[in-house]
């Protein structure tokens, strides 16, 4: 069980300074992007650039949340369940939650793979000499590491998740 939680914290981290970084190097660029446009000069590339900084940086986010427990989720049957004081309902709750959202998310990782390969195929370079396909990589990616956020709750709440 170690493993997993091991695990889990470098997944954070890495979702963390993945963050800051984009967040990081979005305002730099717009504010590049804004003082080359005082000179009446601009480069093509920081925009795009910046879009998918921000697209990366909502799955990078999507992460953090999912490892906090506190990603998008509706709350009606969950304040049903608080009142329980049941451990059993509590474990099998957090458990099916985070196995439905793996399952979900698998789904979504292997969509995103699909479009991806179609991308490769029929695609063409974008910005900076860029293949559009690694642009929509992002998609499989982050939906990946949300994925195994989830696996790690799954499987981290096997042992503990009857714990409020």
């Amino acid at each position: 069980m170690k493993l997993f939680v091991t695990f889990d914290e470098l997944l954070d981290k890495f979702s963390r300074y993945g963050l800051v970084t984009c967040l990081f190097t979005i305002l730099s660029l717009a504010v590049f992007a804004i003082v080359l446009r005082w000179f009446g000069s601009s480069m093509m590339w920081i925009e795009p650039l910046i879009r998918h900084l921000v697209f990366l940086s909502a799955f990078l986010g999507g992460s953090l949340a999912t490892g906090k427990n506190v990603h998008i989720k509706v709350d009606l049957l969950t304040k049903l369940i608080e009142i329980s004081h049941s451990r059993i309902i509590h474990w099998l709750h957090k458990n099916l939650v985070s196995l439905f959202c793996l399952v979900v998310c698998l789904a979504l990782v292997k969509s995103g793979w699909d479009f991806y390969l179609v991308e490769k195929e029929f695609g063409a370079v974008g910005f900076l000499h860029l293949h559009s396909s690694t642009l929509v990589g992002i998609i499989p990616f982050g939906m990946g590491l949300i994925a195994l956020r989830f696996f790690n709750q799954f499987m981290i709440g096997l042992v503990h998740g009857g714990e409020k």
